[in-house]
């Protein structure tokens, strides 16, 4: 969204730079870039109250002082006779409607309404939609213009399935399919509801009589309609994020008095519907919570008035929610407004307080496996919940972020052989993996969720001379396990390669368990000896690619194989990400032991360059030749 700095600026007291706006909307938690005089505004969705000006300035109205005083109509409107009918009130709960008809088009805007095209460098359309597009930018509520003299019939608001092509007034004709919002006169779709006008009742640059259509729609009942209908539509774009369901009155009082401002009026009448009143949101006040959640320390008439910069309104101990916030329903969502206000950067550093919690026992087997399975090798991973496999249980995703996988899993070790094979075919032959997670099923007719652990393993037990030897399998994951895994459903299977795309042979082996199969056995497992959290080091994970090198030695004694792998895996180099055995091979005959070493290489900063890897492999090889009884096959 672009805004204006010289619209901001103008309702501002103190005149602030734009340098000055910027850092106050970057506290309030507003993104931005600066171009020129426009701010590019990239805001959450729950925060669609500013997508104005008017909103904007209500949250900046915390640092500086504020003008709101603009001129709305303050007589008394003639009701409008309007045949409209309603079918979708939970849907579109209120709607109000504007019948005005004037003399004469003018000729030219005033000042602000030209600025408003100009700044933004924005088309004109024809006097009235003018309107209305300003007066979106300006208050965050939009209004739809009907040619009045087109309305030939009973306006009827409904939600339908329907077949139908729509001819919209952006020049494009869409197709509209499934169930749509949508308004129509005498069956025939004149405005898909919150997103797009129809074309055949658009306002003309000769429009004088107009019916002007303000409506608050459940933000539910517009998302994704304009992605499905490829339409670029501001209006959509704040009707998904909430409009301000209270201010029908002021936008066509407002509207009424630009409209005075450059015409003369021959006739207007106003009509408002309100099915359901939407009621305001009261927090209790708890400023003891608030210092809790923050971590800092002020009054309660300190809260109360932090709260009042941004509209709330305190009585009787009860914190009322303006009608324009509905991202605001908890004591959290107070503490970040006062957060805002103070400034994260200002709130005071305090040490956390040290808390004893409980853990349900279910949470300590799950820590307990967790643990296990790490201290033998194995690497945890967590998979999106989805798959492309259908089955009769299936869940089928309304909005699947990822069309092809579309289902809710139904099993973890799917997920588990397409992270083997993805590992495979990156140069990893010995993997052992591990999730634990909820599985999803639709069974007489309720959605049913179970936490399951899947396990799978395929290639060496691991990288040093004695495990490398193991091959892992059936019987090797069996002892394993015995002591942590219950007796009934460890069920150990050898997996398909079928369809894995992977060259790697190695036999695959693993199971799925639910989790309340577990007897508490698993609880009294002793986790490895690990260092003080103090001498834990993290790094930065690199992006860029790797290369390896492999390197094999001929050994003729043990002393020696034992000299030469404590050598190399504590040999040290930066560039260094990962060394193991690879290949590992006794001749009983003559005594000979043939080891292979894996070298990975892989910088933080930059690709690794050849001459760099030449670099540190010749210095290893420099090294292990002056090793006693070891030699490189095929070196000179």
């Amino acid at each position: 969204m672009k805004i204006s700095y010289s619209h901001l600026v103008s309702k501002i007291l103190e005149n602030p730079s734009i340098e000055m706006i910027s850092e106050s909307l970057f506290q309030l938690g507003h993104e931005h870039e600066i171009d020129g005089d426009i701010l590019n505004m990239e805001l959450t969705p729950n925060r669609g109250d500013c997508l104005s000006v008017n909103g904007l300035l209500r949250d900046l109205s915390a640092f500086y002082t504020v003008n709101f005083n603009e001129k709305i109509y303050s007589e008394k409107i003639d009701k409008l006779q309007l045949d409209f009918e309603n079918l979708s009130q939970n849907i579109c709960p209120k709607i109000s409607f504007l019948k005005i008809e004037i003399d004469k088009i003018p000729k030219k805007y005033k000042q602000y309404l030209s600025d408003y095209f100009k700044t933004l460098n924005l088309n004109k359309n024809n006097f009235f939609t003018d309107v209305s597009n300003y007066l979106s930018y300006e208050t965050g509520q939009p209004t739809h213009c009907y040619d009045a003299s087109k309305i030939n019939g009973k306006l009827v608001l409904q939600e339908l399935e329907i077949n139908q092509e729509f001819d919209t007034l952006l020049d494009k004709k869409i197709t509209l399919t499934d169930k749509n919002s949508f308004f129509s006169i005498n069956d025939e779709v004149v405005n898909l509801a919150g997103v797009v006008g129809g074309k055949n009742t658009a306002c003309k640059l000769d429009t004088k009589t107009v019916l002007i259509e303000c409506a608050f729609f459940e933000p539910e009942a517009i998302i994704g309609k304009s992605l499905k209908y490829d339409i670029q539509s501001e209006a959509s774009h704040k009707f998904e994020r909430y409009v301000d369901p209270e201010s029908h009155d002021y936008v066509i009082r407002r509207f009424i008095n630009i409209v005075s401002e450059h015409a003369n009026i021959k006739d207007m009448s106003f009509v408002s519907y309100e099915y359901k009143k939407k009621q305001a949101i009261k927090i209790p006040v708890n400023v003891n919570k608030i210092n809790q959640i923050l971590g800092i320390d002020i009054t309660e008439d300190q809260y109360v008035n932090y709260l009042s910069k941004f509209g709330f309104i305190t009585n009787d101990n009860v914190i009322t929610v303006p009608s324009y916030r509905s991202d605001i329903t908890s004591q959290n969502d107070l503490s970040e407004e006062v957060a805002r206000i103070i400034g994260y950067d200002n709130i005071s550093k305090h040490k956390l307080p040290h808390i004893k919690g409980k853990t349900s026992n279910t949470d300590s087997i799950e820590d307990k496996l967790r643990s296990f399975l790490i201290d033998h090798g194995f690497y945890e991973v967590i998979n999106f919940p989805f798959s492309n496999e259908k089955s009769i249980d299936s869940i089928e995703i309304d909005n699947p972020l990822d069309s092809n996988k579309e289902y809710m899993r139904t099993n973890i070790i799917n997920s588990l052989l397409e992270n083997l094979a993805y590992n495979e075919r990156r140069q990893k032959d010995s993997i052992k993996l591990f999730e634990i997670s909820d599985v999803y099923t639709y069974k007489n007719n309720k959605i049913n969720k179970k936490r399951n652990l899947a396990i799978v393993a395929s290639g060496r037990v691991g990288h040093n001379h004695i495990d490398f030897s193991k091959k892992i399998n059936m019987k090797y994951l069996t002892n394993l396990f015995k002591d942590v895994l219950p007796s009934e459903d460890f069920a150990l299977k050898i997996f398909n390669r079928d369809g894995l795309n992977s060259k790697i042979k190695n036999e695959i082996v693993g199971c799925e368990i639910d989790l309340k199969n577990f007897s508490t056995k698993v609880l009294n497992y002793k986790e490895e000896t690990r260092p003080p959290s103090s001498f834990i080091k993290f790094s930065q994970i690199s992006d860029l690619p790797f290369s390896s090198r492999d390197l094999s030695f001929s050994i003729k004694d043990f002393s020696s194989r034992q000299n030469l792998e404590n050598y190399i895996l504590e040999y040290e180099n930066e560039l260094i990400k990962e060394k193991f055995i690879f290949d590992y091979f006794y001749n009983e005959n003559n005594a000979e032991i043939k080891i292979g070493f894996r070298f990975i290489f892989q910088s933080i900063n930059s690709t690794v360059t050849e001459t760099q890897v030449n670099n540190v492999m010749n210095d290893i090889i420099k090294h292990t030749e002056k090793i006693k009884g070891v030699t490189i096959p095929g070196l000179n």
